[in-house]
C-alpha cells in the first residue's frame, strides 16, 4: 500500500528500537550500530531489514572483540568528560584545552561511527578502524554529514525523550547511506 520506502523507513525504526535495547549494556554499543548498519546495508542487497535478523546477526557475531571495542568507547568518553571537567575547574589555559579536547572528541566520535559502518567491523575492528580513519580524511563531506546526523540525532532524543531510543536506526541508515556513497580505494 505505502511502498518500498514506506518499508525502509518502518524496518528501520524497528532496527534503530532493536539496537536501542541492545545498547542498554553500554559496552555493547559499538557492536549493535555495526550490527544495524549491517543489516541496513543488506536491505540494498533484497535482505529483510527485520529486527528478527538483527537480534540473530547481533547473537551470531557478539564477540571479546566486540566487547573490547564497548570498553574502549566508554573509557574514551570517560576521558573526556573528565579532561572537560579539569578545563572547567579553573586551571590556565583551561578554555583552550576544552576547545582542543572537543575537536579531538569529534574527530574521535567521527572515526568510531565510520568504523561502525564499514563491513569490516563486523569481523576486524582493527581493519574497519583503519579504514575509517582514510575515509574521515578522504571524505570530509561525509564526515560533515555524520556530525550532522550525530547532532540531528541528539537534537531529536533532547527534545522528546522518546526519540531516543528510535534515533539509533536513522543514525545507522545515514552510516550506512554514507559509507556506501563512500568511494573506495585500495
Amino acid at each position: 500500500m505505502f511502498g518500498p520506502r514506506f518499508s525502509l523507513f518502518a524496518d528501520t525504526m524497528s532496527v534503530g528500537l532493536a539496537t536501542a535495547v541492545s545498547c542498554l549494556p553500554v559496552v555493547t554499543i559499538p557492536a549493535a550500530l555495526s550490527t544495524a548498519c549491517a543489516v541496513l546495508r543488506g536491505a540494498g542487497e533484497d535482505r529483510p531489514a527485520t529486527a528478527g535478523r538483527y537480534f540473530a546477526l547481533l547473537r551470531r557475531r557478539l564477540r571479546a572483540g566486540d566487547l573490547l571495542a564497548g570498553c574502549v568507547a566508554v573509557a574514551g568518553v570517560l576521558l573526556f568528560l573528565a579532561d572537560l571537567a579539569l578545563a572547567r575547574a579553573g586551571l590556565p589555559g583551561g578554555a583552550g584545552f576544552a576547545a582542543l579536547a572537543g575537536v579531538i572528541g569529534c574527530g574521535a566520535l567521527l572515526v568510531a561511527l565510520r568504523a561502525c559502518a564499514r563491513p569490516e567491523s563486523v569481523t576486524d575492528w582493527t581493519a574497519a578502524l583503519r579504514r575509517a580513519v582514510g575515509d574521515a580524511g578522504r571524505d570530509l563531506g561525509g564526515s560533515a554529514l555524520i556530525l550532522l546526523a550525530v547532532v540531528t540525532a541528539g537534537l531529536c532524543a533532547w527534545m522528546l525523550l522518546p526519540l531516543a531510543f528510535l534515533a539509533p536506526g536513522p543514525l545507522a541508515l545515514a552510516l550506512t547511506a554514507i559509507d556506501v556513497r563512500t568511494p573506495r580505494s585500495v
